[in-house]
């Protein structure tokens, strides 16, 4: 199974699609504005403490104060309120925590108001992003991700993620970090760790008690609402997460985000460097390998199943809804029970990838058609169990109620991805009428008339739709052709199937959009 991870500068951040056997099955579109992502650590303050709710609304900057529960508090709350009142008040304390006396634990059946008080300064991390009309969840229990491991200061305790199974190597694993983390650290062992020496574990220790100790020196001079310690790049966060020995390529379309890349993996995975690749393709790096396209297929309300049957995709406030359908595979087997079965097994590995794809979270609730024997009902719980494995976000899976319908709650740290595929056309801007479409070629051949007759523009070429560029290079003579007769030079057309069916774009011979009136 090969994987590859495909990145595509923006005018606005980058795009990340990560591909396994060429499918698509994670994308992310990451904005230079965005703020407030999973992981960062802000000096919030207490904006108003809601006993009823046992929760505080915190000022960390965003448009609507962030929510704070008092179960996200974290046994160490004190601890962290006490380090963050030092720090800021210029008192000699240990930055690196060696020494520093923490206080005892909060009882975890107390109330917010016994720990917070209004007007409060606090440091919070965020669990959550902004999510439709809410702000942004916070934490008091910090932790700091590493490739290997995670950091949470104030504790001692030392755990092995679950996912590593041998008991054997839970006992290795344990015996090594505890034997070299520091005083006033707590260790999460993450599943990659597994089968990793000694010195890969410290090196990735070293490194985040560092970025602990820059924050704090950070926190020393911080203001509401500053951001203390900020996660990498959802970039570097994903090759941090996912990248491993199936990856065979790592493919980056721009310049400066290549040299981030190639950094990060030095410091992460310096044997997987050589698979890092800069793409200087004539066409766009998502087109040449077929991104767009799937991008169109997968994101639409209904989803096609290989076989024929197709799902329909359906999202609300409260929860999603995914209808399976046989659609023509209705003859395809002997019987009823048969086809609800082969249909249901393909629905469930594509309705895996979905959730993964567009990272729906919350409440799922799936409708497969109705099956009677309980065996079937069973292989496909298991089944999509088994398809789920891989996903890298906290789920729980129910088996088949009796009215075959499956409830899934995953876990949603950020909004959900939404594309869309419904294309609004550009001459009509979806008022419902146009200019006739089998215009769109004479207008494309004025313009390209003016570029050479008027302005005598070179070396341009023209990016258009799939169809148009079909209309315009198929056959012997092609009307490509015939320019070159006509105007003594060659044009070059780029398909593009992220453009709608009748839109252009002219660009010179630096790459640069030439505007026509």
């Amino acid at each position: 199974m090969s994987s590859e991870l495909l990145i595509n500068s923006t005018p606005y951040g980058c795009r990340v699609a990560l591909l396994r056997d060429k499918g698509l099955i994670e994308f992310h579109n990451e904005e230079n504005a965005n703020q407030f992502v999973v992981g960062d650590i802000y000096l919030g303050l207490v904006k108003k403490v809601v006993p009823g709710l046992n929760a505080a609304f915190i000022d960390i900057g965003y448009e609507k104060d962030a929510f704070l529960h008092y179960l996200d508090l974290g046994p160490q709350v004190n601890s962290l309120n006490k380090f963050t009142k030092l720090v800021m008040g210029g008192k000699n304390v240990p930055i690196n925590l060696k020494g520093f006396r923490t206080e005892s634990d909060i009882n975890k059946l107390g109330k917010i108001n016994q720990v917070l008080s209004k007007n409060q300064q606090i440091l919070v991390q965020v669990v959550k992003e902004p999510i439709s009309t809410k702000g942004p969840r916070l934490s008091c229990e910090l932790s700091l991700a590493g490739r290997y491991i995670v950091l949470v200061p104030f504790s001692n305790a030392v755990s092995v993620s679950k996912k590593i199974t041998s008991a054997e190597e839970r006992r290795r694993l344990v015996r090594l970090i505890t034997s070299i983390k520091p005083d006033g650290f707590g260790v999460i062992i993450r599943t990659v760790a597994e089968s990793k020496d000694v010195a890969e574990l410290d090196k990735d220790l070293r490194a985040l008690v560092n970025k602990w100790t820059e924050g704090a020196k950070v926190l020393r001079k911080a203001k509401t609402r500053d951001k203390v310690i900020g996660e990498v790049s959802r970039v570097s966060s994903l090759l941090r997460d996912v990248l491993n020995e199936s990856y065979d390529a790592i493919v980056v379309d721009d310049k400066a985000i290549y040299e981030e890349v190639k950094t990060y993996i030095r410091q992460i995975a310096p044997d997987k460097e050589n698979i890092l690749k800069r793409y200087n393709g004539k066409t766009k790096i998502f087109e040449n390998y077929g991104i767009e396209k799937q991008l169109k297929t997968l994101f639409g309300r209904s989803v096609s199943l290989p076989y024929g049957g197709y799902l329909i995709i359906e999202h609300t406030e409260a929860l999603h809804v995914i209808d399976v359908n046989s659609g023509n595979k209705s003859d395809a087997e002997v019987d009823q029970e048969s086809t609800a079965l082969k249909v249901n097994l393909e629905a469930a590995k594509e309705i895996a990838r979905q959730l993964q794809l567009r990272d729906m979270g919350g409440i799922i609730v799936i409708d497969f058609i109705d099956m009677r024997k309980p065996e079937n009902k069973r292989l496909i719980y298991d089944k999509l169990k088994e398809y789920m494995k891989d996903d890298r976000s906290k789920f729980s899976i129910l088996p088949l109620s009796k009215f075959g319908l499956m409830q899934i709650t995953r876990q949603r740290v950020r909004p959900e991805m939404n594309i869309k595929t419904l294309e609004t056309c550009p001459t009509c801007n979806g008022s419902g009428k146009i200019t006739p479409s089998i215009l769109i070629g004479d207008q494309i051949e004025k313009d390209l008339e003016y570029l050479i007759v008027k302005q005598n523009e070179e070396g341009f070429s023209i990016s258009m739709h799939p169809y148009l560029h079909a209309f315009f290079t198929k056959g012997f003579i092609s009307k490509k052709i015939k320019w070159l007769f006509k105007y003594k030079r060659w044009v070059n057309i780029i398909s593009d199937s992220s453009l709608a069916i009748t839109e252009y774009h002219f660009y010179n011979k630096i790459g640069e959009q030439i505007e026509l009136s």
